[in-house]
């Protein structure tokens, strides 16, 4: 009897394990989060799912490198351009694993099967600009790889909310259905609509609050949008480092169309451009009614330059 007494004792009094987190992450979750963790975790084991190998010695495997957005910040053309890169094996297909529920919960297997085949020297990379703005992407990312190194392409919030508008009018006119004219998004009983999901996408500061809860500053590289359609070249450069690869993409390959109005590229002189559906003209906005939209975004901007160390050329 005392034997038991003793034993229920030292089982009450038993410290709890804590699964090991980021110091600075709330230990504050619910309990599907936490078997979603420990799953992603478990499945991450080598061991425990297959990279389907090719004949000719490429295989199927986890991204070393995610492009994880800005949603209509030049994420495609950076895709494009880093693909001229030899080291690199791009997924062709926005693929969602981090930010759909549909996708996630079909395990890293999954995931892997909707890589490119590469070769052990290259880097695959994949890209979904909806992985910046998504809460729970960052801890998933984490948990899959916390070494993982990633891109973020960001351009002048107030044209972002702007080219984000014109992607989904211009998919509504495919379509043949009406869509709402911007003004009627923008202000709302007199005022502007913070409450408008574009606007939102856009206060940067504080999305990347969330995903520097898990990685350090120095594993997200910041692409400057804005110079990337100006002048591609240096911005690539500054990837090119960031990525740990030899320099191969030369000014050369980058041409600028003047029926297009942006730069395409040249690649063992095949010449190709963008989908006609990048560069679009934004609709006419009343210029009093962009001012507010530029004053609205100029703390959020401050904010974003003070986290980031970095400022850059935007209203």
């Amino acid at each position: 009897m005392a034997a038991f007494l003793l034993g229920a004792v030292l089982l009450i009094v038993q410290p709890q394990i804590v699964p090991s987190r980021p110091a600075i992450i709330s230990n504050a979750e619910t309990s599907s989060q936490s078997v979603q963790r420990e799953l992603l975790k478990k499945t991450s084991q080598k061991n425990d799912f297959k990279e389907n190998i090719h004949s000719n010695g490429s295989c199927q495997q986890l991204p070393q490198t995610i492009i994880i957005g800005v949603r209509k910040g030049g994420t495609r053309a950076l895709l494009e351009m880093l693909s001229l890169h030899p080291d690199i094996a791009a997924a062709e297909s926005e693929v969602h694993f981090f930010d759909w529920e549909d996708h996630y919960r079909n395990g890293l297997q999954w995931y892997i099967n909707q890589m490119p085949f590469s070769y052990p020297h290259q880097i695959t990379v994949e890209k979904t600009p909806a992985y910046f703005t998504s809460p729970k992407v960052p801890e998933r990312v984490y948990n899959m790889n916390q070494s993982m190194r990633l891109l973020l392409i960001l351009r002048d919030p107030s044209e972002r909310v702007l080219s984000d508008y014109t992607q989904v009018f211009y998919n509504h006119m495919q379509k043949h259905k009406p869509y709402p004219s911007i003004e009627q998004f923008l202000i709302k009983n007199g005022e502007l609509n913070v409450d408008y999901k574009a606007i939102n996408r856009s206060l940067y500061y504080i999305h990347m609050q969330n995903w520097l809860k898990y990685f350090p500053l120095d594993h997200i590289h910041i692409v400057d949008g804005d110079k990337l359609i100006k002048d591609p070249f240096p911005e690539i450069e500054k990837v090119e480092r960031f990525l740990k690869l030899s320099p191969q993409i030369n000014a050369s390959n980058f041409y600028f169309n003047k029926t297009k109005g942006f730069y395409c590229l040249r690649d063992s002189g095949r010449e190709r451009c963008l989908h006609e559906s990048k560069g679009r003209a934004h609709p006419q906005v009343d210029p009093r009614l962009l001012e507010k939209l530029q004053e609205y975004f100029h703390e959020p901007n401050k904010k974003f330059f003070e986290l980031v160390g970095r400022t850059f050329d935007w209203h």
